[in-house]
């Protein structure tokens, strides 16, 4: 099958050019998805039968205080890409969060009442309606927690924690890391395997917090730094400009896709395999 990536630059667009090098694979200088009339003239060109849209606009705190923007990228973009890519034809992949959730439950299956909490949340719920614009050929992943190739937590983690005794990270935000690479493969079987509507995939293993996490990929990178675990209260306290509302669980209940055989290795695994190549680059 012809693909099309957009968002190339990122953590899930390299994933997927890495699995797909015959694909056009695009970061926002080559597709800027706002821009309707490149959308268009794209899809014209390269005609896919799959576009994968891992393009979003992903600064939750940062969301609070540019809605629009936040909109015009994960809503308005994705009903341009749906409209195209009914067009031609195309089944249009659009990738989704956690955070359409609330978090006073979980896990959560795909059929289960939404209650983003942010405006991110809010615009990442919107765009999957959106994407259902393109009719019977979408298919929705919802994710949690993506790390890959580019800026994320475990990165971040790691690099505090080669010049500090000790961190501060988040204990009461429970959830699923997931790895770019695993989520990329898994989202290709689902869409070879003709599979449509909506599937969560997040890495598998038992749910952990941020600093669980954090403990995991210091650990893998035979680092000594501790890790003083506070609930988000304590860690934003004091914290300037606005910051989103989290859920306290999103952990996301993925029986559907395992179901029809694709699931993510636990997700420990894929935190010692990233921390194993960060070494070796």
């Amino acid at each position: 099958m012809r693909a099309l990536v957009t968002g190339g630059g990122g953590q899930l667009g390299r994933a997927f050019a890495r699995l797909l090098p015959d694909a056009a694979v695009l970061d926002r200088s080559g597709l800027d998805i706002t821009d309707a009339a490149a959308v268009d003239r794209v899809l014209d060109d390269v005609r896919p039968d799959v576009v994968y849209n891992t393009a979003a606009y992903t600064a939750v705190d940062r969301a609070e205080s540019e809605p629009e923007q936040a909109r015009r990228v994960n809503v308005e973009a994705v009903a341009g890409l749906a409209g195209a890519a009914r067009r031609i034809d195309a089944l249009l992949v659009q990738f989704s969060s956690d955070y359409v959730f609330g978090g006073d439950r979980g896990p959560y299956k795909e059929s289960d009442p939404t209650g983003p909490l942010s405006i991110y949340g809010r615009t990442k719920l919107d765009g999957e309606e959106a994407a259902r614009r393109a009719g019977d050929r979408h298919l929705v992943v919802r994710t949690s927690w993506v790390f890959g190739h580019g800026h994320n937590f475990i990165r971040s983690i790691l690099g505090a924690a080669a010049r500090y005794d000790e961190l501060t990270v988040v204990d009461d935000q429970r959830g699923r890391p997931t790895y770019a690479p695993d989520l990329a493969a898994a989202t290709l079987a689902l869409v070879e395997g003709g599979c449509t509507g909506t599937f969560n995939l997040s890495g598998g293993g038992a749910p952990a917090t941020w600093a669980d996490v954090a403990e995991a990929a210091i650990e893998a990178a035979g680092l000594a730094a501790r890790v003083r675990r506070v609930t988000t209260t304590q860690y934003y306290a004091g914290k300037q400009g606005p910051i989103a509302p989290r859920p306290a669980n999103s952990e996301l209940d993925c029986s559907k896709a395992s179901a029809v055989g694709v699931s993510l290795r636990p997700w420990p695994q894929a935190v010692a395999e990233y921390v194993k190549e960060l070494e070796l680059s």
